[in-house]
């Protein structure tokens, strides 16, 4: 299994690097039994565990497969649209681990978590919209240059406003003054 997984990954750095070079129908297939043959083998791992633990085991795998399964859709069909599927699945599948490891947690903590398991999610999908932009065609520099500023504007809104919601949620714990102003220099901090 882990020669399996080296062998994709080697694959995919390869053809990602090379993106000129789209997989055959043969490899594809190849592939794609390889990372089912592999999340059924890491799912099957996780009866062994118990509790959250197994929870985490089975959100881990199912991403895993997840992600490989986008990786590998981008190089059999190269495309902006292709590769940006692949960076939210990505930010998919570490968001619901994320979310996952929360559940060991409780109260507050728990929601402190959660809110940066989200922040975390929210930046890794601004961050995939904005190297959609940059990759994309356009007719004229100045339009690319417009579109991908128009991007990065939107994903810094909604980074700041994902960091805000974790950042305020800490300020929960606090009382009177303390807790003011912990919400009020988050605020000041993300521009809310």
């Amino acid at each position: 299994m882990k020669i399996a997984r080296t062998l994709i990954a080697s694959i995919t750095a390869g053809l990602l690097a090379t993106s000129a070079f789209a997989l055959t129908q043969p490899e594809y297939k190849a592939a794609k039994d390889t990372i089912e043959a592999d999340y059924k083998a890491s799912k099957e791992k996780c009866n062994a565990l118990t509790d959250n633990a197994k929870d985490i085991c089975v959100k881990e795998a199912k991403g895993h497969e997840d992600v490989a399964k986008a990786e590998l859709e981008a190089q059999y069909k190269p495309s902006t649209k292709a590769a940006y599927k692949a960076r939210v699945a990505r930010a998919d599948a570490d968001y619901a681990i994320a979310k996952e490891k929360c559940d060991d947690l409780s109260g507050n903590a728990k929601d402190v978590c959660v809110k940066d398991a989200k922040a975390a999610h929210v930046a890794a999908k601004e961050n995939a919209k904005v190297a959609q932009a940059q990759a994309k065609p356009a007719d004229t520099p100045a339009a690319k240059g417009a579109a991908v500023a128009e991007a990065r504007k939107d994903a810094s809104a909604e980074k700041n406003e994902a960091n805000y919601k974790a950042a305020k949620e800490r300020c929960d714990t606090m009382q009177g003054d303390v807790k003011s102003k912990c919400v009020d220099d988050a605020k000041r901090m993300y521009g809310q």
